[in-house]
């Protein structure tokens, strides 16, 4: 199976060193509380490699220890030991300290990315010995061949999963992204990826995302009320779907019903403020109902973002 392997000795090896740079001096030891000493000597013994005798005192002290650097190293040693006796849960624990305390911390973030791929990689292999034939295990494969651009792969990964269970939810709906991710559909492709989104539906009628991308299908092909139908369909399924209110008001202002367009469009630039077609297409709807000064407003927006100006930093509170 084909996985992204962390660099893990490399990871624990920066851990180690990170740790032992934020170790306390002899007179902090002496004078801290009961709780900071035993830490630091459970960090001592984790530095040192033994940590089946430091990880019960680091997992106590991940609740005790205030200090801030302290509270670090405690972090820090306890993923690097967590990792090494394979207790994986306990190493979530231990990440979810560090990244809600220190959320920009550049030696967090970089633990943080080594630790999750490496638990990734370990349940992506014990998926593979223990379900290799699973339509999971295939999922796995084909999202792996997808990432590497390999879609004829990806798609074989696919249809085996849909042999095995022809109304497995989700299946379809990949098939038709891969199908329009390939290097420039034809109108064949786009055809067959159009199928397979509303096979998608009649297995999940829920599924907001083949909505949309049908609605991107009608909208591109220039069939507006079409368009216009999907997309409204993807509103109602994804309240927050930014992309499908901007397609909705799209959709009919190219149909010329601009006062329709006007709601979802505003509810497009309340949730994607910084997206200057937001904000544009808004801008036409307003000029086209009469209602120049907010037109003028929401194009003032507009010209501030693709010219790059910091001014429209908020601009969602101006409509």
């Amino acid at each position: 199976m084909m996985i992204f392997m962390g660099s893990l000795r490399y990871f624990f090896g920066l851990a180690v060193v990170l740790a032992l740079a934020v170790s306390c001096s002899a007179q902090a030891v002496k004078t801290a509380p009961a709780a900071a000493i035993s830490a630091n000597r459970a960090a001592d013994l984790a530095e040192s490699g033994k940590c089946g005798g430091a990880f019960p005192v680091l997992k106590k002290s991940l609740h005790q220890v205030t200090e801030k650097d302290l509270k670090k190293r405690i972090g820090l040693d306890g993923v690097h030991c967590a990792m090494t006796l394979n207790q994986f849960d306990q190493a979530q624990d231990f990440l979810q300290m560090l990244n809600r305390d220190f959320p920009r911390d550049p030696t967090v973030l970089y633990v943080s990315i080594h630790a999750f791929s490496d638990i990734a990689t370990r349940k992506s292999q014990e998926l593979a010995r223990y379900a290799p034939k699973s339509a999971e295990a295939h999922e796995l494969n084909a999202e792996a061949y997808e990432m590497q651009g390999k879609w004829d792969n990806a798609e074989k990964e696919y249809r085996g999963i849909l042999q095995q269970d022809p109304k497995m939810a989700g299946i379809h709906f990949r098939l038709g992204r891969l199908l329009l991710s390939k290097p420039n559909p034809s109108p064949e492709v786009a055809d067959e990826a159009k199928q397979e989104f509303e096979q998608e539906l009649q297995i999940d009628p829920n599924n907001a995302g083949a909505e949309y991308v049908l609605g991107e299908l009608a909208r591109q092909s220039q069939s507006w009320d079409e368009a216009a139908i999907h997309f409204h369909r993807a509103t109602k399924l994804d309240p927050g779907f930014g992309d499908a209110f901007l397609g909705l008001g799209e959709s009919l202002v190219s149909a010329k019903k601009f006062s329709e367009a006007v709601e979802p469009l505003q509810m497009a630039v309340k949730l994607e403020p910084m997206n200057p077609a937001t904000h544009y297409n808004l801008a036409l709807a307003y000029s086209r109902t009469g209602r120049k000064e907010d037109a003028e407003q929401q194009f003032a927006i507009h010209r501030q973002m693709t010219q790059g100006s910091g001014d429209a930093a908020t601009p969602a509170s101006q409509n």
